[in-house]
C-alpha cells in the first residue's frame, strides 16, 4: 500500500509528452515489437487482441485473495483462509470482512470505498458486457459493501475507517491468518471529522445499492440509507480524516487533494441513486473548477466530473453541462495528441503519472475513457481539444492501447497482470502470496521469520495471484519484478478495480 511519502503531490505537475509519432523510427520498431508479442502469445483472441475475457475473469478473482474474514464455502483461492476474525473487538463492534487493499494486512475504509465504488459502477455501466462473469462482479462488489454498512451503522454518528496498526504491521512479513500485530480501530465522527473518508464511503454504499437494485431490494434499501446517513455526516462536519484519526491510518492515505472533491463525488452518487434534486443544489454549491489530469482513490473530480456528464449526455439534462465540459478538459489533458496535454507517456506508449503503482492511474483514467465513449456513441456526442477533433473512436483506442500494454503488448512483452500470457510477475510484493499457505505450512510464521525465509527470497512466490495487477513499469518500461519493491511490485485493489469495467467493455466490443 501507499505511504505518505508516497504522495501523487509530484505527478499532479504538468508534464512533458515524449511518445513518437505515428511515423517515427522508434514508433515502427514498438510496432513490431507488440505485433510479434501477440503473434506468440497464448493469451491472444482470434481477433489479434488480447483476451479480454480471461483477464476479466481473472481481474475478478483477485479481489477472493484479498479477503478477510471468515470466507466462504465457494471461495476460489484456496491458498487464503480466515483471518482477522476479531477485528473490531476493540471497540466493541463486529468490522470483520472487507479487503486487504494491497500487499499488507491492514484494513483502510478510504480506499476500500473507492474499490467499492469503482466495481460497482464498472457493474452498472458495462455489466451487460460481463456475461456470465457478472455474478461474480457482484460478489466482488457486495464482500466490500457489507463491511462498509457494518462500518457506517454499528455506532450511531460514527463511521469506522480502518484496522489494524499500519506501522506495527509493516514492521512484520507475515500472512493474514498469522497476524498477530495491534487491530486498532479508528472513527471519524462529529468530534473527528473526515469529510474525504465519509463522502467516498457514500459513493461506495450508494453505488452499491444501484447493483443490488433488482436482486435484492431490502440489502439496497439498506445501502442506500446508509449513504444518505454518511453523507451527512460528510456535509455537516467537515475536515480531512488525516488530520483528525489518530495512529498513522490516515497518513498512509491521506487525502491530498483535500475534501470538496469526496464531497462532489459522494453528492453525484447520491443524485443518481436517489433521483434527488437536493444533491444538484449541493454540487452547484461546491464551486470546484480546479482542472486535473489524473482519477484516483485520492483525487475524484475527474470520475465525478464523467459521472454527472452521463446525466448531461444520455438524459440530455442541460444543468449539468458544466461538469461535461470539465469533464472533456480532463480527457483532453490525457490524450497523447491534444494540443493541451499534460500527460507523460513512455517509448513504449504507456501514461506515465507517478513512479508509485502507476498502473492505478492508468487503469482509473482507461475506466473514465471507456465508459464516455460509451455516452458519446449512444448520443453520437463530439468534442474538441483545441485543433484536434474527438470522438469515442478516439477515447477506446487510447483505452485499448493502456489496457493492452497492461496485457503485454508492450516493449518487454510481459504482462503485468499476474497469470495472465506468456511472461509475468512471479515476485509480487504481498505477503499472503510469498508465504506458503496454511495448508501447506500449517504453523505459525512470525512477524520477522516471514522476511528471513520469504520476503528475501529469489524464488517465486508459492501461492499465484491469478488476476493481480502490479505497480507496473517505470517511465523507462523496465520492470525489476522485484518483491522488494513495493513501488512497482505490489498489487492493490484499487488499480484492479476500475481495469474490472474496462476489460468488460473491451470484452463486448472486440469479441473473438
Amino acid at each position: 500500500m501507499m505511504s505518505s511519502a508516497l504522495s501523487n503531490r509530484a505527478a499532479l505537475a504538468a508534464r512533458s509528452r515524449t511518445m513518437p509519432s505515428p511515423s517515427s523510427p522508434q514508433a515502427l520498431v514498438l510496432l513490431a515489437v507488440a505485433v510479434c508479442f501477440l503473434a506468440r502469445s497464448s493469451h491472444v483472441a482470434a481477433g489479434g487482441h488480447p483476451d479480454y475475457a480471461d483477464a476479466l475473469a481473472k481481474a475478478i478473482l483477485f479481489f477472493q485473495g484479498q479477503r478477510s474474514g471468515q470466507l466462504p464455502p465457494d471461495q476460489a483461492v484456496t491458498w487464503r483462509s480466515n483471518s482477522g476474525l476479531s477485528d473490531g473487538s476493540a471497540a466493541n463492534v463486529d468490522l470483520t470482512g472487507g479487503y486487504y487493499d494491497g500487499g499488507d494486512n491492514a484494513k483502510f475504509g478510504f480506499p476500500m470505498a473507492f474499490t467499492t465504488t469503482m466495481l460497482s459502477w464498472g457493474v452498472l455501466e458495462h455489466g451487460g458486457k460481463m456475461k456470465a462473469r457478472v455474478h461474480d462482479a457482484r460478489a466482488a462488489v457486495r464482500w466490500g459493501a457489507d463491511y462498509l454498512l457494518k462500518a457506517a451503522t454499528q455506532t450511531p454518528g460514527a463511521l469506522y475507517v480502518g484496522v489494524g496498526d499500519p506501522d506495527s504491521d509493516h514492521r512484520c512479513w507475515e500472512r493474514p491468518e498469522d497476524m498477530d500485530t495491534p487491530r486498532t480501530v479508528y472513527a471519524v465522527s462529529a468530534s473527528a471529522p473526515g469529510s474525504d473518508v465519509a463522502g467516498e464511503t457514500a459513493a461506495a454504499l450508494a453505488a452499491a445499492s444501484m447493483v443490488f437494485r433488482a436482486a435484492d431490494r431490502a440489502y439496497s434499501r439498506r445501502l442506500l440509507a446508509a449513504a444518505r446517513g454518511v453523507m451527512e455526516l460528510a456535509v455537516r462536519h467537515q475536515g480531512k480524516y488525516s488530520d483528525f484519526v489518530g495512529g498513522d491510518i490516515g497518513a498512509y492515505y491521506q487525502s491530498y487533494s483535500g475534501y470538496k472533491d469526496e464531497l462532489l463525488w459522494g453528492s453525484a452518487w447520491l443524485l443518481w441513486a436517489t433521483k434527488n434534486s437536493s444533491y444538484l443544489g449541493y454540487l452547484y454549491s461546491l464551486e470546484d473548477n480546479d482542472s486535473v489530469d489524473m482519477f484516483s482513490w485520492d483525487n475524484k473530480l475527474a470520475g465525478a466530473r464523467v459521472l454527472l456528464s452521463r446525466r448531461a449526455l444520455v438524459n440530455g439534462d442541460k444543468r449539468l453541462d458544466p461538469f461535461r465540459q470539465q469533464a472533456e478538459d480532463f480527457f483532453c489533458r490525457i490524450l497523447r495528441d491534444s494540443p493541451s496535454s499534460t500527460t507523460q507517456y513512455t517509448l513504449g506508449g504507456l501514461m506515465h503519472k507517478s513512479g508509485y503503482a502507476n498502473l492505478q492511474y492508468v487503469t482509473s483514467a482507461s475506466f473514465l475513457l471507456t465508459t464516455y465513449a460509451k455516452y458519446m456513441a449512444v448520443t453520437k456526442h463530439t468534442f474538441s481539444c483545441q485543433s484536434l477533433p474527438v470522438t469515442a473512436r478516439s477515447l477506446r483506442a487510447l483505452a485499448k492501447q493502456q489496457v493492452d500494454y497492461i496485457l503485454g503488448v508492450n516493449p518487454k512483452g510481459m504482462s503485468y497482470m499476474v497469470n495472465f500470457g506468456a511472461r509475468w510477475p512471479r515476485r509480487i510484493h504481498h505477503r499472503a502470496s510469498s508465504l506458503p499457505s496454511v495448508a501447506a505450512h500449517p504453523a505459525h510464521i512470525g512477524c520477522q521469520e516471514g522476511f528471513q525465509s520469504y520476503f528475501y527470497s529469489s524464488g517465486a512466490n508459492p501461492n499465484v495471484h491469478t488476476g493481480a495487477v502490479v505497480g507496473g513499469p517505470d517511465e523507462h518500461d523496465e520492470f525489476p519484478d522485484d518483491r522488494a519493491d513495493y513501488a512497482r511490485s505490489e498489487p492493490t485493489t484499487y488499480t484492479n478495480a476500475p481495469l474490472v469495467g474496462c476489460l468488460a467493455y473491451l470484452a463486448g466490443t472486440y469479441r473473438s
